[in-house]
């Protein structure tokens, strides 16, 4: 491990096992690819000079368990970045928990580390920065879908709380950010939310960024990193299978017989058939009439809703981890051994995996972090989801996969995705709620939009500038799909639709 310390952005020293080295630099940025090159297998951290007594290297095995992993944190209530930067992102890597492990690619100069020969990889493809923190928060924001898992740790520290402020707003430094890692469009609907939602006119910030070109990273730098973790994520390597049903008797069946052939065995699954219909009864008689290599744990119910149905089935997992699981998926019989094996690899308590169609093209070959997540394609830790379930305030309605994601990383879960293995999606014809429920809002003479459990999502989980941010962004979109083309009318007609929006989810968040 090869520590820098920092200050004013100049680097003050580094050392290695309590012996001093020699630097040729006082810029922070360039010294660490100086110690990169030195040191290619070594653990390269950053610190301010000030925050040294602080550092908590007992936690950094445990934090930096494989090598392809940037992590850092910032004890102070703002970040390098205005919050400003919602308004043009809207990604749960912006609006992160701080008392938790939180996916983000928000780097911070205070403390952080990364692996040498991760640098080594970039370094003909990163620019060298004056400034510390601008440099961190671009590679971060360049490599993480490259693969760079990217992560705020309060472990980093020890004897710290949150303090005051500390980084002065900078505009100029925002548009310039924007510029370089968004497409060029953004900057301009920056420019307009800062003017629409708090009378800010930014033209000075704006006319700076146009002399700025974007950054892009080459594809497969990051491959030859290995990624080995030494964390221990799994003890008996055991796994439930959970499948909420309805109506799809034919399509369950080959679920189950794909997982009856899996190389790794589920112990148990666990089904919850519904039926609305009050004299109904189940109609999945080959449950009971064939013989089955795993244990199944039937469940009826005449309420339906995926929500409830998951729900029902989370309570019922026995084992270490749980596949959450649709009834109308096909997969490979080396798909749960795949699967829990690169979970291993990657000491990791959440993945979702790629979830696609006959003949589409996969658009996600690398691993990376996964930002929302798949119900019907996803392998966690049982233990993680002890304190978390699907909230039914989203029943019927949409987001409940998105929230669920969100309450596994605000407990320090990061969702990784892999293509491989993958899950081959029928999208079953006779999906869908089959008996439509009757939504409170339905019949409104303003129809909400965006649809009442979508506004709560984004209240519940995003800033004030993203949900700012999506607002005018939405207000663009849906003018092209609806009726209303005088654009005057249109804006108070919309103003009406958003307001009543926010206020079912209001009631739906009130609801017990």
């Amino acid at each position: 491990m090869i520590v820098l310390y920092h200050q004013n952005n100049k680097v003050v020293s580094v050392s290695k096992a309590g012996q001093n080295l020699n630097f040729s630099d006082k810029n922070p940025v360039k010294v660490l690819f100086e110690i990169a090159n030195a040191f290619p297998n070594e653990l390269v951290i950053w610190c301010s000079f000030n925050l040294k007594s602080n550092v908590n290297f007992d936690e950094f095995d445990s934090i930096f368990h494989h090598q392809k992993m940037m992590v850092s944190y910032n004890p102070f209530e703002n970040s390098f970045l205005p919050d400003a930067i919602g308004y043009i992102e809207e990604s749960v890597f912006i609006n992160l928990n701080k008392k938790v492990t939180y996916p983000t690619w928000q780097m911070s100069s205070f403390v952080g580390g990364i692996q040498g020969s991760v640098l080594l990889a970039l370094k003909e493809n990163v620019n060298v920065s004056d400034s510390l923190d601008y440099f961190l928060l671009s590679l971060a924001k360049l490599a993480m879908p490259h693969g760079l898992l990217c992560y705020s740790d309060p472990k980093l520290l020890k004897g710290v709380t949150n303090q005051t402020k500390i980084h002065k707003k900078s505009y100029f430094i925002l548009f310039r950010f924007v510029k370089q890692h968004y497409k060029m469009r953004w900057i301009f609907l920056l420019f307009l939310n800062f003017l629409l939602y708090e009378k800010k006119i930014t033209l000075l910030p704006l006319i700076y960024s146009l002399f700025y070109s974007k950054r892009k990273l080459k594809d497969n730098l990051l491959k030859k990193v290995d990624v080995q973790s030494i964390k221990e994520v799994a003890e008996l390597v055991s796994i439930d299978v959970i499948i909420p049903t309805i109506g799809r008797k034919e399509y369950l069946y080959h679920v189950l017989k794909d997982l009856s052939q899996q190389t790794y065995l589920p112990k148990n699954v666990i089904i919850v058939e519904q039926n609305p219909n009050l004299n109904s009864i189940s109609e999945l008689d080959y449950l009971k009439n064939e013989i089955w290599d795993f244990e199944i744990k039937h469940i009826f119910t005449h309420q339906a809703g995926a929500c409830n149905a998951r729900n029902l089935a989370l309570f019922e997992v026995k084992s270490e981890w749980v596949f959450m699981a649709d009834d109308d998926i096909r997969f490979e019989n080396h798909f749960l051994e795949k699967a829990l094996n690169q979970i291993k690899l990657n000491g990791i308590k959440a993945a979702t995996f790629n979830c696609f169609q006959k003949n589409e093209k996969i658009v996600f070959k690398n691993v990376f972090q996964w930002p929302t997540f798949g119900s019907g394609c996803s392998i966690v830790q049982h233990q993680a989801l002890k304190n978390i379930k699907f909230n039914m305030k989203f029943e019927f309605g949409f987001g409940e996969d998105a929230d669920f994601g969100m309450q596994l990383r605000n407990q320090g879960n990061d969702i990784i995705y892999f293509s491989e293995p993958g899950v081959l999606h029928l999208k079953a014809p006779i999906g869908g709620f089959r008996s439509k429920p009757v939504l409170p809002w339905q019949g409104d003479k303003i129809p909400p939009k965006p649809s009442p459990t979508i506004m709560l999502y984004k209240q519940l989980h995003l800033s004030k500038q993203q949900l700012r941010g999506y607002k005018t962004i939405l207000f663009f979109k849906y003018y092209k799909i609806q009726s209303i083309k005088n654009l005057v009318k249109y804006f108070f007609n919309f103003k009406k639709q958003w307001k009543q929006s926010e206020y079912w989810a209001n009631e739906l968040n009130n609801k017990k």
